[in-house]
């Protein structure tokens, strides 16, 4: 069974930093790229940034590429989110995210609070 688990989200200063995870199971996690995406409250699903196979292909969504950095260890089976500036718009839940067979899986998701 495909599986994924988000976490290292919690409160934190406008200004601050925090490192999301993200751990795979039930795939051969390297032959996958991973994303993460973000929903604040009222909003949309929003994507941040993705990662290849291989870790030397990333991308980013033009408004977080600045701050964010998104690296993976398949040894570990996971992918990390390094989020620096943090900014009150950031709050919103965090999840990663791979397409295997098909199908979409998502984690369920890691708080992100930005207090200002």
């Amino acid at each position: 069974e495909v599986q994924l688990a988000e976490s290292g989200g919690g409160l934190v200063q406008a200004g601050g930093s925090l490192r999301l995870s993200c751990e795979g199971s039930g795939f051969t996690f390297d032959d996958y790229a991973i994303g993460w995406f973000r929903q604040a409250p009222g909003k949309g699903r929003e994507g941040i940034s993705c990662i290849s196979t291989s870790n030397d292909k990333a991308s980013y969504a033009d408004s977080m590429k600045d701050r964010f950095t998104i690296s993976r260890d398949n040894r570990k089976n996971t992918v990390n989110l390094q989020m620096n500036s943090l900014k009150p718009e950031d709050t919103a839940v965090y999840y990663c995210y791979v397409r295997f067979g098909g199908q979409n899986y998502w984690g369920q998701g890691t708080q992100v609070t930005v207090s200002s």
